[in-house]
């Protein structure tokens, strides 16, 4: 592809929610985009930033603390 032609596809994939599928240690793509939203904050967390995420909830975090509100949530039940 050329130059002008990578750049276009980042464009059209610029502030484009994409669907994940998450996994043990990765994620899979299902649909195009750069970022995911967190499921506690609400907090956009674009796809190179991505690290925390639940594989049974299939869920997104912003970060640990996210991450760990949701796991005490969950314990509380």
């Amino acid at each position: 592809y050329s130059y002008f032609h990578v750049m276009i596809y980042k464009l059209k994939m610029h502030k484009k929610l994409a669907k994940i599928k998450y996994l043990a240690n990765k994620f899979e793509i299902l649909e195009n985009g750069d970022h995911v939203l967190c499921a506690v904050s609400g907090k956009l967390i674009k796809l190179e930033e991505l690290t925390y995420w639940n594989v049974d909830l299939q869920e997104a975090y912003y970060s640990y603390k996210e991450a760990f509100l949701k796991k005490e949530e969950l314990n509380k039940k």
